[in-house]
């Protein structure tokens, strides 16, 4: 059976009889991008119907690598945004990508956790990493799109699959180049969602050898063809902290024979952020929330335990170092006349992502080189979290924002189920990725902050 996609013009064969009960399932009028018995990748759209923005920019073979294949770009990232896994199992992922970069020619290897990959292309001494993440978020999605989810309750909601997708483009074409300037190492990151892919990657020697290592992350705040970049901090250190609070309990008519368990919790929701503001450098950023309380049931009973959730967050990476122990004296102090008894649990997260001078200047050479000066634009620091950090803490680097907004309609946020992409942006981020590596091997071979791409 044959549905049609009005919006890319491209004709789907299912699997289903045209004249079984399934078919009569299909919303009329609606491609509806799965039969009842199993799911069917779309149809790439054609180089007309995605366009690309970088078209002649050069060099001649990334042009030509990109016309011809533009089209199995769209269609590998509607494979994985149709297929998402999460933290840790990404094997179905892992396996795809393993899949198109052996069949280039490249030799992959996979992470001994069992996903994610590490591969190089060319050859030399000098070697400048890009990193991709490949795993989805436990959201269900509700965009209606083709390419839609067929995983209950998983799904790209942050770009991962963009993400990987970009990193695949990229390797395939530099691995159609003439000559590379040095090795160009892709990372296929898993697990950045649970905060540790990194630190996986770093342990399997995914940094051995290299001089700078570069990442994109979409942004859909962004136009399509604008790229975000900062020097210094432009994610946060993240950590996680719960509180568990214990007391006798007792009667609400008799707080004063007991430790009145809620009252402590309140003074600690309040007192601690207060006195955090206080302790720490206020253009730290520094700032906590809390995401949950827990305690009691019934109205005139003191309960005798309660528990107390947040996240803890800052981009400074000196007062990151320093706020474990500091929590630790606030909550002290805070519950210290209070007899109620407590534990915390304080778990460091990732440290800010803070971009390398050097570095920055070398990916806003290669957006410049992919795009036009026009394509970069200032971007703020987020106070969310990103593992991409661990890898400044082993050699520098820069991160920045790829535009994947259409410029017209609602910008779809981030972790939401209704979160999409506008197709065009996968190829520019190639031609960003590409140029970022070429100009940073560039500027490593001749001794200069920032290289230029060879033709």
């Amino acid at each position: 059976m044959t549905v049609l996609d009005s919006r890319y013009d491209t004709q789907i064969q299912t699997d289903v009889d045209p004249d079984s009960e399934f078919a009569a399932a299909l919303p009329a009028g609606v491609s509806g991008a799965r039969s009842l018995l199993g799911e069917v990748a779309p149809a790439a759209p054609t180089m007309a119907e995605v366009e690309d923005i970088g078209a002649g920019h050069g060099p001649p073979w990334l042009d030509a690598w990109l016309a011809e294949h533009g089209a199995d770009v769209v269609r590998w990232r509607r494979h994985l945004h149709a297929h998402p896994e999460l933290s840790l199992q990404e094997y179905g992922t892992t396996a795809y990508l393993s899949e198109q970069l052996t069949a280039a020619g490249l030799r992959p290897r996979v992470l001994p956790s069992g996903t994610g990959l590490i591969c190089d292309v060319g050859s030399g001494p000098r070697c400048v990493a890009l990193r991709g993440d490949i795993d989805a978020l436990p959201l269900t999605e509700s965009t209606g799109a083709l390419y839609a989810s067929t995983v209950p309750g998983v799904t790209h909601a942050c770009g991962h699959d963009a993400h990987a997708t970009v990193l695949l483009g990229t390797a395939l074409a530099l691995a159609a180049a003439p000559s590379l300037p040095g090795r160009v190492r892709l990372l296929f990151q898993p697990a950045e969602e649970v905060m540790r892919g990194a630190l996986d990657v770093i342990a399997a020697g995914g940094l051995d050898g290299v001089d700078r290592v570069f990442g994109l992350h979409c942004d859909p705040r962004l136009e399509v063809g604008k790229v975000g970049t900062r020097v210094g901090a432009i994610t946060s250190a993240s950590d996680l902290m719960e509180i568990r609070f214990t007391s006798p309990g007792g009667h609400t008519s008799r707080p004063h024979l007991t430790g009145d368990l809620v009252h402590a919790m309140g003074t600690v929701i309040t007192g601690l952020p207060t006195l955090l503001s206080r302790r720490v450098d206020p253009r730290s950023s520094t700032v906590l929330v809390w995401g949950a309380v827990h305690a009691g049931e019934a109205p005139n009973a003191i309960p005798q335990d309660g528990v107390l959730r947040g996240t803890l967050r800052t981009g400074d990476h000196e007062t990151w170092e320093k706020l474990e122990p500091l929590i630790k004296e606030l909550v002290g102090a805070l519950l210290a006349p209070t007899g109620v008894s407590y534990e915390l649990w304080h778990q460091r997260g990732v440290p800010p992502l803070v971009n390398e001078r050097e570095s920055t200047a070398l990916i806003q050479a290669g957006v410049t080189a992919a795009l036009g000066d026009q394509a970069i634009v200032d971007t703020e620091q987020s106070s969310g979290g990103e593992d991409f950090g661990w890898y400044l803490e082993q050699a520098p680097g820069a991160f920045a924002r790829l535009g994947v907004w259409s410029g017209t309609g609602r910008q779809r946020d981030l972790h939401q189920p209704s979160f999409d992409l506008d197709e065009r942006a996968l190829l520019t981020g190639v031609r960003v990725l590409a140029h970022t590596a070429l100009a940073s091997l560039t500027a490593e071979s001749d001794g200069l902050g920032v290289g230029t791409a060879p033709a």
